[in-house]
Protein backbone atom coordinates (compact mmCIF):
# COMPACT_ATOMS: atom_id res chain seq x y z
CA UNK A 1 0.00 0.00 0.00
CA UNK A 2 1.63 3.44 -1.28
CA UNK A 3 1.16 6.18 1.12
CA UNK A 4 0.65 9.67 0.16
CA UNK A 5 0.60 13.37 1.59
CA UNK A 6 -1.54 16.18 -0.36
CA UNK A 7 0.29 19.36 -0.69
CA UNK A 8 -1.72 22.82 0.35
CA UNK A 9 -2.64 23.82 -2.89
CA UNK A 10 -4.27 20.21 -3.66
CA UNK A 11 -6.81 20.82 -1.35
CA UNK A 12 -7.37 24.69 -1.96
CA UNK A 13 -7.70 24.15 -5.94
CA UNK A 14 -10.30 21.00 -5.18
CA UNK A 15 -12.17 23.22 -3.03
CA UNK A 16 -12.66 26.43 -4.37
CA UNK A 17 -12.21 24.95 -8.28
CA UNK A 18 -13.14 21.55 -8.35
CA UNK A 19 -10.12 20.90 -9.64
CA UNK A 20 -8.03 17.29 -9.36
CA UNK A 21 -11.40 14.71 -9.41
CA UNK A 22 -10.22 12.08 -11.42
CA UNK A 23 -6.78 12.31 -10.17
CA UNK A 24 -7.47 12.36 -6.44
CA UNK A 25 -10.23 9.44 -7.55
CA UNK A 26 -6.91 7.67 -8.23
CA UNK A 27 -4.78 8.54 -5.67
CA UNK A 28 -7.55 7.60 -2.72
CA UNK A 29 -6.50 4.09 -3.58
CA UNK A 30 -3.27 4.51 -1.26
CA UNK A 31 -3.56 5.82 2.03
CA UNK A 32 -3.59 9.40 2.34
CA UNK A 33 -1.78 10.79 5.87
CA UNK A 34 -2.62 14.61 6.43
CA UNK A 35 0.96 16.91 7.37
CA UNK A 36 0.61 19.38 10.45
CA UNK A 37 2.29 22.17 8.19
CA UNK A 38 -0.64 21.63 5.39
CA UNK A 39 -3.42 21.39 8.17
CA UNK A 40 -1.58 25.04 9.62
CA UNK A 41 -1.10 25.87 5.95
CA UNK A 42 -4.95 25.55 5.36
CA UNK A 43 -6.04 26.79 8.77
CA UNK A 44 -3.88 30.22 8.32
CA UNK A 45 -5.78 30.78 4.75
CA UNK A 46 -9.12 30.20 5.63
CA UNK A 47 -10.69 33.71 6.14
CA UNK A 48 -14.36 32.99 5.40
CA UNK A 49 -16.53 31.07 7.81
CA UNK A 50 -17.20 28.67 4.87
CA UNK A 51 -13.50 27.66 4.63
CA UNK A 52 -12.92 27.81 8.20
CA UNK A 53 -15.71 24.87 8.78
CA UNK A 54 -13.98 23.27 5.75
CA UNK A 55 -10.75 23.13 7.08
CA UNK A 56 -11.75 22.12 11.20
CA UNK A 57 -13.76 19.29 9.62
CA UNK A 58 -10.71 18.02 7.80
CA UNK A 59 -8.56 18.91 11.25
CA UNK A 60 -10.88 16.44 13.08
CA UNK A 61 -11.03 13.64 10.45
CA UNK A 62 -7.07 13.80 10.71
CA UNK A 63 -6.93 10.95 13.03
CA UNK A 64 -3.29 10.29 12.08
CA UNK A 65 -1.24 13.30 11.42
CA UNK A 66 2.45 13.57 10.49
CA UNK A 67 4.97 16.51 11.53
CA UNK A 68 8.19 17.54 11.33
CA UNK A 69 10.69 16.52 13.75
CA UNK A 70 13.86 18.45 15.21
CA UNK A 71 15.52 16.96 12.51
CA UNK A 72 13.47 17.97 9.71
CA UNK A 73 13.84 21.50 10.78
CA UNK A 74 17.15 21.04 11.10
CA UNK A 75 17.83 19.79 7.56
CA UNK A 76 15.39 22.12 6.05
CA UNK A 77 17.65 24.73 6.94
CA UNK A 78 19.99 23.36 4.69
CA UNK A 79 18.18 22.17 1.77
CA UNK A 80 16.90 26.02 1.49
CA UNK A 81 19.74 27.91 2.00
CA UNK A 82 21.36 25.06 -0.98
CA UNK A 83 17.95 25.09 -2.86
CA UNK A 84 18.01 29.03 -2.49
CA UNK A 85 21.44 29.78 -3.30
CA UNK A 86 21.45 27.51 -6.66
CA UNK A 87 17.96 29.38 -7.65
CA UNK A 88 19.45 33.05 -6.52
CA UNK A 89 16.01 33.23 -4.35
CA UNK A 90 15.45 35.97 -2.57
CA UNK A 91 14.57 35.82 1.65
CA UNK A 92 11.01 36.12 0.68
CA UNK A 93 11.26 32.83 -1.91
CA UNK A 94 13.44 31.21 0.68
CA UNK A 95 11.01 31.55 3.66
CA UNK A 96 8.07 30.41 1.30
CA UNK A 97 10.28 27.32 0.03
CA UNK A 98 10.53 26.13 4.00
CA UNK A 99 7.24 24.81 4.72
CA UNK A 100 7.65 22.92 1.04
CA UNK A 101 11.05 21.40 2.74
CA UNK A 102 9.36 20.71 5.82
CA UNK A 103 6.47 18.54 4.25
CA UNK A 104 9.19 16.88 1.56
CA UNK A 105 11.35 15.76 4.69
CA UNK A 106 7.84 14.18 6.71
CA UNK A 107 7.25 12.58 3.34
CA UNK A 108 10.51 10.95 2.91
CA UNK A 109 11.00 9.95 6.86
CA UNK A 110 7.68 7.59 6.21
CA UNK A 111 8.30 6.57 2.71
CA UNK A 112 5.39 8.84 1.48
CA UNK A 113 5.07 10.47 -1.93
CA UNK A 114 3.99 14.34 -1.89
CA UNK A 115 1.00 15.18 -4.23
CA UNK A 116 1.18 18.79 -5.33
CA UNK A 117 0.57 21.20 -8.26
CA UNK A 118 3.57 22.62 -7.75
CA UNK A 119 5.78 20.89 -9.55
CA UNK A 120 8.75 23.40 -9.79
CA UNK A 121 9.92 23.37 -6.08
CA UNK A 122 8.71 20.09 -5.37
CA UNK A 123 10.93 18.49 -8.49
CA UNK A 124 13.78 20.70 -6.56
CA UNK A 125 13.19 19.15 -3.13
CA UNK A 126 12.90 15.50 -5.13
CA UNK A 127 16.44 15.55 -6.44
CA UNK A 128 18.20 16.71 -3.29
CA UNK A 129 15.92 14.26 -0.81
CA UNK A 130 14.55 11.42 -3.24
CA UNK A 131 11.39 11.82 -2.41
CA UNK A 132 8.47 10.78 -4.65
CA UNK A 133 6.57 13.66 -6.16
CA UNK A 134 3.00 13.00 -7.90
CA UNK A 135 2.47 16.77 -9.87
CA UNK A 136 -1.15 17.65 -10.79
Amino acid sequence: MSWAILDTNVYIGHWERGLYKSELAAIRKGIIRHSSVVLSELRRGARVMGAQRLVQALHRLAAVQWEPTTEDWWEAGRLIRKIGDAQSWDVVKRREFQNDALIALTARRHGAMVVTANKRDFMLLAAETGIAVHPL
